[in-house]
């Protein structure tokens, strides 16, 4: 347990931070001056509790549980090194994905990326139909200008991430490529991407009061905030023991689900 609760703090602290390799069991044993196995029982508690992971041949490693959106950066890039890309998006608007994929696009421009397809999907709410949030502060009913504005905002990221995608197949730069917008008419609570079925990152929206201007006149809304949105990071690759692989299995399937009932093609 002393061992367990030194290493956590060290975690929780960011001596060791989210990806950093932790030293050796052996490493561990003789800075702690206990046995392996009691380094071994400590390491499976903090696995449990989900703050580390275990891959084989190469150690144990901090897990990448919370990053911000900045941080999906590196993940998205790292997506695209596969010969078959594929994205799936749930959310409110695609701005940050839009953002992200800027980098990894261009370099499939000038050919330092040749994946043989991309495939993106992007699961956004109707902005046509009421929301019950975002909404008015004073009466919690629906604010029909703020989904105007919205409207814009959606239709110029992920109508742009569609337009560049296709742009590559036009060019013959990607062989195969498809990139779809469906609408649905749930609250966008959250936000969720898949990155080639095998990792995922969720995130809750946090929702936060401010004041915006309609036609010269402020308006108080209740609004989500994307950009406070810590995302937990969850994969295949996570050891056995943990719960990384089914929680990408069950995010695909909702995905898939919503996908191919609620959700409605998005009209350009």
């Amino acid at each position: 347990m002393q061992v367990a609760n030194a290493l956590r703090a060290a975690i929780l602290t960011k001596v060791f931070k989210a990806g950093d390799k932790l030293p050796s069991r052996a490493e561990l044993a003789k800075k702690y001056e206990v046995a392996p196995m009691t380094v071994q029982n400590a390491l499976r508690e903090l696995r449990d509790e989900g703050l580390i992971v275990s891959r084989q041949g190469s150690g144990v490693f901090v897990r990448e549980r919370t990053e911000r959106p900045v941080g999906l950066r590196p993940h998205i890039e790292r997506a695209f090194d596969a010969e078959h890309v594929s994205i799936d998006f749930a959310g409110f608007s695609g701005e940050t994905l839009q953002g992200v994929m800027q980098e990894p696009l261009d370099k499939i421009r000038i050919g330092r990326l040749t994946p043989a397809s991309i495939n993106i999907r992007m699961l956004v709410p109707d902005t046509s139909q009421p929301w019950s949030i975002p909404c008015q502060v004073d009466d919690l009913q629906d604010s029909p200008g703020f989904r105007k504005r919205m409207d814009e905002i959606m239709r110029r990221h992920t109508l742009s991430i569609i337009d560049n995608v296709q742009e590559l197949g036009d060019l013959g730069l990607v062989k195969d490529v498809s990139a779809e917008i469906k609408v649905h008419r749930a609250a966008p609570l959250f936000k969720l991407y898949l990155l080639n079925n095998e990792e995922a990152f969720f995130g809750f929206y946090p929702v936060r009061e401010h004041v915006i201007r309609f036609d010269g006149e402020p308006k108080p809304i209740y609004d989500l905030v994307g950009k406070e949105a810590i995302l937990f990071h969850h994969s295949v690759t996570d050891d056995d023991t943990s719960t990384g692989s089914q929680y990408v299995e069950q995010a695909r399937m909702w995905f898939d689900s919503m996908w191919s009932t609620v959700s409605t093609e998005y009209q350009r």
